[in-house]
C-alpha cells in the first residue's frame, strides 16, 4: 500500500476544516472501551510465552531520567543499565533507549559507546508545555544536535483545550521539522499528549489525530508527572487510531504508554493489547515502548525467578 496523506490535503488547510474533521470521527464509547481493555488482561500468559514477553518488554523500554537533580554520573549509571540489564545475565536484551533532558543528551550519548541503544530527549518545555514556539523549537534543535536520536515533545494542552486544534498541529509539524538534521536524516518523534489532563476518550482520540496528521511517529500517553497516566483504556484508544490511520494511509506511527506501568503483570497486559489491536508488526521496540523505568527491576527479578526458580528479591537488582 502505498503510503500518503493526500486524502487529508484539505483537513489541515484551516482550523474550522480540521474541527469538523475532528469532531466527525466517531465517538468513543467509554464503557465499551474499558470493558474490552479489562477483558483482554484477563488472559493468561505462562511458561514460555511469558518468558518471551519478558525479554520483549525489556527490549521496548525506554529507561528515564528526568530529574532537576540529574547529574551525568546518574545518567552514566542510566546507560550502563540500559545496555546491561542484569550484569550476571549477558543473554539479557538491552533496553530500547534511554531518556533525558536535552543538557545530559551528550553524556548519554559518549556513555552508550556505539550500544544499541537509542537517545531520546524530552523538549518543548517538557513537561508542561508553556513556553513561546521559538524556545519549543530551540529546546529541539538543542537536542538533536547533541545527539538525540528521538525527541519526545509535549502539546500545549491549553491550546487543544481551547479547541485550538490547528495551533496544536502546526506546533507538532514545527517541531517535527526541528527535528532534521543537516545532513537530511531526522531524529524519530514521540508526540505526548498528556491524556490524565484532556479529560476525555473523544479528546484523546482527536489529539490522536492531530499527531499523526502532523508527521508523528509515535503517540505517548503521558509525561509521568501527573496522577493519571498510561491505563489500559487510553492505550487501546490510540493503539486503535493508529490501526485506523495505517489503514488509511498505509503509514505505521508508534504508541508509547508512559507512566504508572510497574509490574511484568501490567506490561504483560499492555503486550496483549498491541497483539491483539494492532498485531505483530507493532510487537518491536521500533513501534512500541513503555516510558517505565521502574518497571526494568521487576522485569529483570521475574526473568531470574524464570531462569533459576528462585525469586531474587530487590536486593539484587539495581535501583534507579
Amino acid at each position: 500500500m502505498p503510503t500518503t496523506l493526500t486524502a487529508f490535503a484539505d483537513v489541515t488547510t484551516s482550523d474550522s476544516a480540521l474541527r469538523r474533521f475532528l469532531h466527525g470521527l466517531p465517538g468513543v464509547d467509554a464503557v465499551g472501551l474499558e470493558a474490552r481493555a479489562a477483558a483482554l488482561g484477563t488472559r493468561s500468559i505462562k511458561t514460555t510465552a511469558k518468558a518471551y514477553a519478558i525479554d520483549l518488554a525489556i527490549s521496548m523500554i525506554d529507561l528515564t531520567t528526568l530529574e532537576g537533580a540529574d547529574t551525568p554520573g546518574k545518567v552514566r549509571a542510566l546507560a550502563a543499565k540500559a545496555v546491561h540489564p542484569d550484569p550476571t545475565d549477558r543473554t539479557t536484551p538491552m533496553t530500547a533507549a534511554v531518556c533525558v533532558y536535552p543538557d545530559m543528551v551528550a553524556t548519554a550519548k559518549a556513555a552508550l559507546g556505539g550500544a544499541d541503544v537509542k537517545v531520546a530527549s524530552v523538549a518543548t518545555a517538557f513537561p508542561a508545555g508553556r513556553a513561546a514556539l521559538p524556545v519549543k523549537l530551540a529546546d529541539t534543535r538543542d537536542a538533536v544536535a547533541a545527539g538525540a536520536d528521538e525527541i519526545d515533545m509535549v502539546i500545549d494542552r491549553g491550546a487543544f483545550l481551547a479547541g485550538r486544534y490547528l495551533e496544536t498541529y502546526e506546533l507538532i509539524k514545527a517541531v517535527k521539522e526541528a527535528c532534521v538534521r543537516p545532513d537530511g536524516t531526522s531524529a524519530r518523534l514521540k508526540v505526548i499528549f498528556e491524556t490524565g489532563e484532556l479529560s476525555t476518550y473523544d479528546n484523546i482520540r482527536r489529539a490522536s489525530w492531530i499527531g499523526m496528521l502532523a508527521g508523528a511517529d509515535f503517540i505517548k500517553t503521558s509525561t509521568g508527572k501527573v496522577g493519571v497516566n498510561a491505563t489500559p483504556a487510553n492505550t487501546l484508544l490510540m493503539l486503535e487510531a493508529v490501526r485506523d490511520f495505517k489503514a488509511q494511509t498505509g503509514i505505521q506511527v508508534g504508541v508509547k504508554p508512559a507512566g504508572g506501568i510497574r509490574t511484568t503483570k501490567d506490561a504483560i497486559k499492555f503486550l496483549v493489547l498491541v497483539n491483539e489491536t494492532v498485531g505483530e508488526d507493532w510487537l518491536t521496540n521500533e513501534w512500541f515502548r513503555f516510558g517505565a523505568s521502574s518497571l526494568l527491576n521487576d522485569l529483570l527479578m521475574q526473568r531470574q525467578k524464570l531462569s533459576t526458580g528462585r525469586y531474587s528479591g530487590p536486593d539484587y537488582v539495581t535501583v534507579d
